[in-house]
């Protein structure tokens, strides 16, 4: 069973991630789960976060020699921000008096966090809150996407929206020259278009959202479960991507737009393939059909909004006093679609590396890869003497 806790807060001392399930023989180091990392922290319109940091995270257990052992793996990112937070953030009390955070932030945490826990004082909601959280999870979708690696199941992202400005459907897409783009777009007219758009949101004081598009190619057929809701594959991957900070709609497939369609242009044509396995001949279920993943590329896209810290803030409420007051700035980006992307990728491994060992077990990698090609070895049409 693949699952995973992360722990940090976004100014705390660093950022912690204990991985359990792995199985013992996968090779891992701390270079693949840094290109993430570095991958995460990219994307036109960032904020000037993105420059104090470098994260790289720390194998501290559940590693030897280049392989896993099969005991739990716990990562560690380090904040380097840290330095600059250290009374603020302090484990321990501090004798100077540190200035409570009482400017409530529309569209964030703030209000419903520190009602719920019942604190005067944000900051503690903020902290933990803070999509900081994300490098934590994009470092333990690393970890799975090398295990998904092991079946040949591949994961790229890329932009398909920002601020409006759509890119042209196509019918492949250069993955190169994607993570060359500025705003991980494949169009290159739309990538014009979308710094555009993020340009005048910077001037305005601003922030805009969009659109990221995640694709799962080389999945086998019959992960997840109709049989209970919880073990469908498309609500856990609808779940893992709405748990994205700013992500506030999922589709899967043709998503939304089937509701303008007759069934007879919706539903994908079975056929088996000279190699005895099934295919469709379109995709419009994303790979994904009564819970279960069909054979085709699972397609995830995921709606963001815009970034809710405003460098010019809405109006607002003190939570000390209720008096009107302008929003708390720290400072913040003003678009993060094209990093999103990067954290959907993660979102959709961790599920899928879960959904592959539920299907496939095994306490060694080796064990693993036998069960798969088992199954791929009898899942062909089935014929009668």
């Amino acid at each position: 069973m693949f699952r995973f806790l992360t722990a940090g807060e976004s100014h705390g001392r660093g950022l912690v991630a204990i991985i359990e399930g792995v199985p013992a023989g996968l090779a891992l180091d701390e270079d693949s789960i840094a290109r993430d990392l570095a991958r995460r922290q990219g994307g036109y319109g960032r904020g000037a976060r993105m420059d104090i940091e470098q994260d790289r995270a720390e194998i501290i257990s559940g590693v030897r020699h280049g392989l896993t052992m099969g005991s739990p793996i716990s990562l560690l990112i380090w904040n380097r921000d840290w330095e600059n937070w250290k009374q603020v953030m302090s484990i321990s009390p501090v004798e100077q008096e540190v200035e409570p955070l009482t400017q409530l932030r529309p569209g964030h945490a703030d209000l419903a966090g520190a009602i719920k826990y019942g604190l005067d004082d944000v900051r503690p909601i903020l902290e933990r809150a803070s999509a900081r959280e994300t490098a934590s999870r994009v470092a333990v979708g690393a970890v799975a996407r090398k295990l998904l690696a092991e079946l040949g199941i591949e994961i790229h992202s890329h932009t398909v929206c920002i601020g409006g400005r759509w890119s042209k459907q196509a019918d492949s897409i250069d993955w190169a020259g994607v993570e060359g783009s500025p705003v991980r777009c494949a169009d290159s007219e739309a990538e014009r278009a979308m710094l555009s758009a993020i340009d005048k949101a910077r001037e305005a004081g601003d922030s805009v959202g969009g659109v990221f598009e995640a694709i799962a190619s080389g999945v086998p057929i019959g992960l997840g479960s109709h049989v209970h809701w919880d073990r469908k594959l498309d609500g856990r991957i609808a779940q893992a991507m709405m748990s994205i900070n700013a992500v506030k709609g999922v589709e899967i497939g043709a998503g939304f737009t089937v509701a303008n369609l007759p069934g007879s242009q919706v539903h994908d044509r079975i056929e088996p393939d000279a190699e005895r396995l099934w295919r469709h001949v379109t995709n419009r279920a994303g790979g994904i059909e009564g819970g279960m993943s069909n054979g085709e590329p699972i397609v995830v896209r995921a709606t963001v909004k815009p970034v809710p810290t405003l460098a010019k803030p809405l109006p607002s409420a003190d939570l000390r006093t209720g008096e009107a007051v302008q929003a708390h700035f720290e400072r913040s980006d003003v678009c993060v679609v094209p990093a999103a992307g990067v954290i959907g990728e993660a979102a959709l491994a961790i599920v899928l590396a879960e959904a592959v060992l539920e299907k496939f077990g095994g306490d060694h990698i080796a064990e693993t890869l036998r069960n798969y090609r088992g199954y791929l070895d009898s899942i062909g049409p089935k014929k009668t003497a």
